[in-house]
C-alpha cells in the first residue's frame, strides 16, 4: 500500500470550520426564532457581516444553497425558505445532544424490562390459570380444548369445564409511560428581560427526540397553553412560540388528564413548564380572566380542583417551575401537595437535564 503525503492546506481547514461555526450559529438561532428560516438567515447575515465571517468561498446565498442541497431547507412556491422534516428532525436532535448528552444509555433509571409477568402486553404463550390471575386473560379456545381433551380421557360424554382447565395468556412486563407536556406559551415567557420560552421549547423538542428514539414503545403528547389549551403534533414542536396570552392552566391539565386516559399506556404522567400564574378560566359558557398583581382565588381554587382529579386518577404533576416569584411558588406548592407530585424550581439553564432526569428515573427525588 502506498501513501501519498502533501502539505497541510490550512485554508481548506479554515473554511470547513468556519463552515461548522455558521452551522451551529444557524441552529442556534433557529431555536431563538422558533423555526423560522428566514429570519435566521437574516440575523445570521446581520453577524457574519458585523464580524466578517463572509468571504470569497461563502456569503449569505452559498449558505442558503448549501442547506437546500443538505436537505435541511426548502424554498417553496412563494419564495419562503422553510425547514424540510429532516432539518426538524437535525434541531430536535441538536436539542437533544445539547441538553441530554451527559445520560448513559444504561444508566440509572431505564425503564425498559424484559421481564415477564403481570402487565398489559399479551404473549402468544399460555399457561395454566392460578388464583389471582386477571379473568379477561384467559384463553377462551385454549381452555375448551383442555376441558374437551380431559371429559374425553374420563370417559364422559358431557363436556365440563374445571379450574384445571383454564389457561391464561402469558403477558410482557410493561413499563410504558404516557407523558404529557405542558409548555406555557403566555406572554408572561418573556416579560421582564428574560427569555423564558427559547429553553421551554427546547427541552420539549429533546424530549419529542428522546422518546422517539430511545423509548418508542412510550407516548408524549404536547399541550401548548396560553388563553386555550391546543395539542401540539410532534412535529410542530420546533416552532412552538409565545403570544399575547393570558395563562389558562386549568384547561391545559383538564386536556392532558382526558389525553391521558384514554392512553393504552398503564404509567401516566404531566410535566408542566410554567411561570406558575394562572389567570384564566373557562366556567361554561363565560371566560373569566384576570392579570392583576394578586392570584385570583376563584381562578387558582378552579386550578388546584383539576390538580386534585388529576391525583384521583392516578396522574402525577410534575411541575418545572422557571421563576422563583414567593407568591407564584406558593400556588405551586399547594399544586403539588394536592396532587402528590413534585415541584423543581429551577434556573432555565438546568431546566432539561431536571426534566428528562425526572422522565427516566421516574421517582420521587430532590434535585437542589
Amino acid at each position: 500500500m502506498k501513501f501519498e503525503y502533501s502539505g497541510w492546506d490550512h485554508k481548506k481547514e479554515r473554511a470547513e470550520k468556519l463552515l461548522e461555526d455558521l452551522l451551529k450559529l444557524f441552529k442556534l438561532l433557529l431555536g431563538k426564532t422558533a423555526g423560522d428560516v428566514e429570519q435566521s438567515l437574516e440575523w445570521l447575515d446581520q453577524i457574519a457581516n458585523k464580524y466578517g465571517l463572509w468571504n470569497e468561498d461563502m456569503d449569505l446565498e452559498k449558505f442558503k444553497k448549501l442547506l437546500e442541497r443538505d436537505g435541511q431547507v426548502r424554498t417553496d412556491g412563494q419564495g419562503q425558505v422553510t425547514l424540510t422534516p429532516k432539518g426538524e428532525k437535525s434541531l430536535r436532535h441538536e436539542a437533544l445532544n445539547e441538553i441530554f448528552s451527559n445520560l448513559d444509555k444504561s444508566g440509572a433509571g431505564e425503564h425498559r424490562s424484559r421481564a415477564t409477568g403481570p402487565g398489559f402486553e399479551r404473549q402468544p404463550e399460555v399457561r395454566p390459570y392460578v388464583f389471582g390471575d386477571e379473568l379477561w386473560n384467559i384463553s377462551a379456545t385454549d381452555s375448551l380444548n383442555n376441558a374437551v381433551r380431559r371429559s374425553l380421557a374420563d370417559g364422559q360424554t358431557d363436556i365440563t369445564m374445571t379450574e384445571e382447565d383454564l389457561a391464561v395468556y402469558e403477558t410482557e412486563y410493561n413499563t410504558s409511560f404516557a407523558t404529557a407536556l405542558l409548555v406555557d406559551c403566555s406572554h408572561s415567557m418573556v416579560l421582564y428581560g428574560e427569555d423564558r420560552m427559547t429553553p421551554a421549547r427546547k427541552v420539549a423538542m429533546g424530549l419529542v427526540e428522546l422518546i422517539q428514539t430511545r423509548y418508542p414503545k412510550d407516548r408524549l403528547h404536547v399541550i401548548a397553553f396560553g388563553d386555550d389549551a391546543v395539542e401540539v403534533p410532534l412535529k410542530e414542536v420546533p416552532y412552538l412560540n409565545y403570544g399575547p396570552y393570558h395563562t389558562n392552566t386549568k384547561a391545559a391539565l383538564e386536556m392532558a388528564r382526558k389525553i391521558l386516559l384514554r392512553s393504552k399506556c398503564p404509567n401516566r404522567q404531566v410535566f408542566l413548564i410554567t411561570d406558575g400564574k394562572p389567570t384564566v378560566l373557562d366556567d361554561g359558557p363565560r371566560r373569566m380572566m384576570d392579570s392583576g398583581p394578586w392570584l385570583n382565588p376563584k381562578i387558582v381554587n378552579a386550578t388546584l380542583q383539576e390538580g386534585a382529579q388529576c391525583r384521583r386518577k392516578s396522574i402525577p404533576i410534575t411541575t418545572f417551575m422557571v421563576t422563583d416569584d414567593p407568591t407564584l411558588v406558593s400556588f405551586v406548592e399547594d399544586l403539588t401537595k394536592i396532587n402528590q407530585g413534585r415541584a423543581f424550581y429551577t434556573s432555565l439553564g438546568k431546566l432539561g437535564q431536571f426534566l428528562l432526569v425526572d422522565y427516566i428515573k421516574n421517582r420521587r427525588r430532590s434535585v437542589r
